[in-house]
Formats: C-alpha cells, structure tokens, sequence
C-alpha cells in the first residue's frame, strides 16, 4: 500500500513539474512578451536610483557595471580577510605552496 502511495506522489509531483501548464502560476492563456523593469518611483539614493535606471534603459551598460562592481567588491573582500586573518595571526602572504 505504501509503496503505491509513493508511486503516485511521484508521478503527480513529475507531472507537475514536466508540464509547466498545470502549475497555477503558469495561468490559462500564453504571454508572448514578458517585460521586466526596476520600480525607481520610492528610491531615494541617487546612485540606487542611477543603477535601476540603468537596467531599464541600457541593460549593456548595466552588465559593465554589475562587472566592475562585483570585481571591486570581491577585492575589498579579499583585503578585507587578508588584513582580518594576519590580525589573528594567520598570515597568508608567507604561506609555501606545494603542488604536486
């Protein structure tokens, strides 16, 4: 019996997830276009504001941006930990690496 059970719970949940129209999110008619923008209207913060504009007009210029930006943001992290780990005695610079 239990093992009936599962293997009805699995086909409902495989059918569900194969057929995208089933789902009550996916609605009865087709969407040809979706269109997705930021809402600017309650920023307040300029440079926010500037990013969010930007990803509704020049999405090239954003994915500069968003490059740039997480490139800096990994670099302070990395200086961050560094400066962080040698405070704790650990110091990384002075470290041997041995590769096989």
């Amino acid at each position: 019996m239990m093992q009936l059970v599962k293997k009805i719970g699995v086909g409902v949940v495989g059918l569900v997830t194969a057929v995208p129209s089933l789902v009550w999110a996916g609605g009865g008619e087709k969407v040809d276009q979706l269109v997705v923008v930021a809402d600017t209207r309650v920023i307040s913060n300029s440079f926010v504001k500037y990013i969010a504009d930007l990803y509704n007009t020049n999405t090239l210029l954003f994915a500069v941006w968003a490059v740039v930006m997480t490139a800096l943001y990994g670099a302070f992290l990395g200086f961050l930990m560094d400066f962080l780990m040698a405070r704790t005695g650990l110091d990384l610079k002075s470290r041997k690496i041995v590769e096989h």
